[in-house]
This record gives structure tokens, sequence and C-alpha cells, in this order.
């Protein structure tokens, strides 16, 4: 085999790898996490949890029982952000409207958005673990440097199997910004508009005289 050829087949080989490549960062970033979910909801596996919020009904608490909550935050390899409960156990009483809350922060130089993906532990306690308000509902922006606190609202049914006497709810956070760019502009805008309409306060009007 010549030179020339022998040259050609290499960058042939090179192209095709970096190719390879750049397919599996799309397939991680943007396939991955969403086939993940819907796997989990169709299978139940990995103690998924539903991504819809719960329409609380009129019940009693049993207050002569009481269940321990536990909460885990885990990161994707790709997520910069800190993430982590403000309470990593609660306990409660089933009936009883409970609200704890996450804590994520960017600290990086640029907006970001992530999604939170929850999953339960163990899988018969699912369909008795309500959550009539979540962070997973929605995705997450965050400016650069800004932190905020998710809130979680959640209600233990009291049809919960008495064997069950924990349940550990974990959130995966995924970096969702590469697919996010108009929700990134939108918190841009909404922003700025915000910091147009600040009133000066006495001493930004004085410099200004």
């Amino acid at each position: 085999m010549s030179a020339r050829t022998e040259g050609k087949a290499v960058k042939r080989t090179t192209v095709k790898l970096v190719l390879l490549a750049v397919s599996m960062f799309a397939f991680c970033l943007f396939v991955l996490p969403p086939m993940y979910t819907l796997f989990c909801e169709i299978t139940g596996i990995n103690g998924k949890t539903s991504s819809k919020p719960y329409t609380a009904v009129p019940a009693g608490v049993d207050t002569t029982r009481t269940v321990k909550v536990k909460f885990i935050a885990t990161k994707n390899s790709a997520m910069p952000w800190e993430f982590f409960p403000m309470n990593y156990s609660i306990d409660v009483h089933p009936g009883q409207a409970m609200t704890t809350h996450f804590v994520a922060q960017n600290p990086t130089a640029k907006y970001m958005v992530g999604q939170a993906v929850p999953s339960m532990a163990p899988k018969n306690a699912i369909d008795y673990f309500h959550k009539t308000e979540c962070f997973c509902f929605n995705q997450q922006t965050l400016a650069p440097g800004k932190s905020a606190e998710l809130g979680l609202r959640f209600i233990v049914d009291q049809d919960l199997p008495k064997a069950v006497k924990s349940i550990t709810l974990s959130y995966t956070l995924f970096d969702v910004t590469a697919s996010s760019a108009e929700i990134i502009e939108a918190e841009k805008n909404a922003v700025q508009e915000a910091s147009s309409n600040e009133q000066p306060t006495v001493g930004q009007y004085l410099a200004n005289l």
C-alpha cells in the first residue's frame, strides 16, 4: 500500500471515529434521558414515579402511624450544578400534607436548564406516594451563579401497606440546556425586564444627580 493510499485510509478512519463520537454524545444528551423516562413509566423499573401532579382529596390523618420519607439528590455526570435536599428525611403521618425543598445552584458562567427525574423505593410504595406539587414537573432554569429552592409537596396515602415503614425518594438531575434555547432566551428577557423595572435606591438616585 502506497503512502498516499495509507494516508487516505487513516483519514477515513479518523472521520468515522469522530462521527461515531459525536453520535454517541448526541444519543446520551438528547435520546437517553427521554428513553429512560419512558421505559421506567411503562415498566415501573427503578421505581419511576408519576410526572403529573396529584389532585388531593379530603382525607383524615392517621396519627397512629409514622412513615420515614428519605430524600436523595444525584446528578448525571454531565451536570455541573450543586444539588441537594434541605431535609434528608422527614417523619410523616399517612394522609398528612408535607412540604420540603431541594436546592440547586448553577456555578457556571452561563444560563443552564435542568430536568429532575424521580425514582422511588420500595416499589410497592409508588402508588401510595402522591406529589401535589413538584419541581420535577417542569424544567428548571438558572442564571450564572444563581441558586434556587425547589419545592416538593406530597401526601403519603393512608392505604400504604403496613409493612412499609420508610420510603426513599431519589431525584437525578440532567442537563438539558442544549435542547432548551427558547427557555433560556425567555429567562434572559424576563431578567432584563425585571432589572429595567427596578426602582433606584436613594444612593443610586443621589449618584445620578
